[in-house]
Order: C-alpha cells, then structure tokens, then sequence
C-alpha cells in the first residue's frame, strides 16, 4: 500500500515538473514572457516585435516602385525590442559623451544625424559595455525586421494607406530642393530644412514613429539584390538606409523603398535607432 502511494505520488510530482518545464520552455522561446514595452537604463523607449511572417517588398502596380523591390516572404522566427523612435541628440550624448570637436548639435529630442554606419555601431558598442544590468545585446535591425516593424501588418505602399501627404510624416522639408510640405510644417511650428523632433507626427500601428521620414535610418545589411529564392550579394562596400528623409519626396517613404550608402558616410538626412535582443 505504502509503495503504491509513493509511486503514484512520484508519478504526478514529475508530470507536474514536466508541465512547468514546458510551460517555461514555450513562453522563453515564442516572447510571451517578455514585456511589450521597456524602457532602458539611459530612457530608451523599446516596443516588443513578435515573431510572424509579411511579404517584403512591393507589388508591381505599386505606385512609383523601384525594380529591386521584388516581394518574397519572410519568416521573422524571433522576438526582438525595436527603439520607438530614432536615436535622439539627448540619447547620443548620452553615451557618447559631450565632445569639443565633432559635436553634435540641438535640442535633446531631436534625431542625431551626420552619423556613419561605423559611428551607429561605435554608439551600439558603448551602449553594451554600459549595459550591466540587462543580459541582452543592443545591435543594428536587419532589413528584414525594420520593414517588418515598419509595415506593422499592414501591405499597402506606407502603413496608413497607398498615399501620402504632409500631416503624415516628415518629407520635403527642403526650401531649394523640395518645398511641398514647407509652409505646412511652419503651421506646425516647424522649421524648414532640417528634421522634426521625434514623435511630431503619429506613430505606426505597431507604436513606432518616424519609420517613414524624418531621418534615414541604417541597417546592418549590405545591399543585396532581392531574389525569388532568397537574396543575393551585389555591393559589399554598402549598407542598407531605409525610411527615406525631411530632404526629398514623399515616395521615398513607401515601407518598401530601398536606398544604400557607403557605410563611412555621414549625411545631414541619416540617423539610426537600435534593435534589443533580450537573452
């Protein structure tokens, strides 16, 4: 009688273990554990990206669409913490310190821009060695995921609809280059040829902001020619830019359009913001 107990207790102490295990395995490794929002130890703003799947690229009756934007579908397998907004002048200093020469100027809530793909990942570098608390790492989003948290579900050109105008986003801001949007941004009291503070205008259905205009924002990839199969290498001495910028057109914006730049060079219309990978 005594053995039989034992052994039925035993049986369920381990099924019960088991189920715990499980439950602890599945909620680690698909993000449900994982707050949706976070802010990091310098005030960071982080929203949470579930894996999923989406069809990057553009459909080829979509308005202004560039030759390299063939849709494929892509596996997002997992979770990862985007910034809600560019970097901003406030965070870079932050890190980076207040330097004599070289340093940036404006106001706290600004994007840091005139920063080169190696100047993103010096920030990201500090960043981490400064990151005692957390075990995750701060890096680059891929290409992938930056229009996967750009698209935020949606498959229409920018994540509102198929057009586009002023009270949108930050675009042709540029008095000698493209003007459209000028005295319309002025009602906003905001200033001409130069980006916005971040969160100026609505946030993404997902919650993030600026993922179309105000700054380019590097990715970690080179640029890479997209094929049915996958992609292909076609220039190594690049990395990708995406989001277009206050400088240009409103096309530039769309969620799918690509740019590249040399990764040394530094531009008055780029910035950047980082990926969270908890661990």
């Amino acid at each position: 009688m005594y053995s039989f107990s034992y052994k039925k207790s035993k049986f369920f102490y381990i099924c019960f273990s088991l189920f715990w295990f499980l439950l602890l395995f599945v909620f680690t490794n698909t993000g449900f554990s994982l707050e949706k929002k976070w802010i990091n130890h310098i005030g960071i703003e982080f929203i949470l990206v579930q894996p999923g799947s989406f069809i990057m690229g553009s459909p080829e009756d979509e308005l202004y669409r560039d030759k390299n934007e063939v849709q494929h579908k892509v596996n997002i397998t997992k979770a990862f913490y985007l910034q809600t907004t560019e970097v901003t002048l406030k965070q870079w200093r932050s890190v980076m310190g207040h330097k004599l020469f070289g340093r940036k100027k404006g106001k706290d809530n600004f994007p840091v821009t005139r920063v080169s793909f190696y100047d993103s990942e010096d920030f990201i570098e500090k960043l981490n060695k400064l990151n005692k608390l957390d075990k995750g790492r701060y890096r680059l989003p891929t290409e992938e995921e930056w229009e996967y948290a750009c698209r935020a579900g949606t498959t229409t050109a920018y994540s509102w609809g198929e057009t586009i105008d002023c009270s949108k986003a930050m675009y042709q801001n540029n008095k000698k280059k493209a003007s459209d949007c000028v005295m319309f941004y002025k009602s906003m009291r905001l200033n001409p040829d130069m980006p916005a503070p971040v969160k100026s205008f609505e946030p993404n259905p997902w919650g993030f902001y600026d993922m179309h205009g105000n700054v380019w924002e590097w990715c970690s990839d080179k640029y890479r020619e997209y094929k049915s199969s996958g992609t292909n290498t076609l220039k190594a001495a690049t990395r990708i830019k995406r989001g277009g910028s206050w400088y240009k057109y409103g096309i530039y914006l769309r969620s799918a359009n690509r740019a590249y730049a040399h990764p040394s060079a530094k531009f008055k219309t780029t910035g950047f913001r980082v990926v969270y990978e908890a661990e």
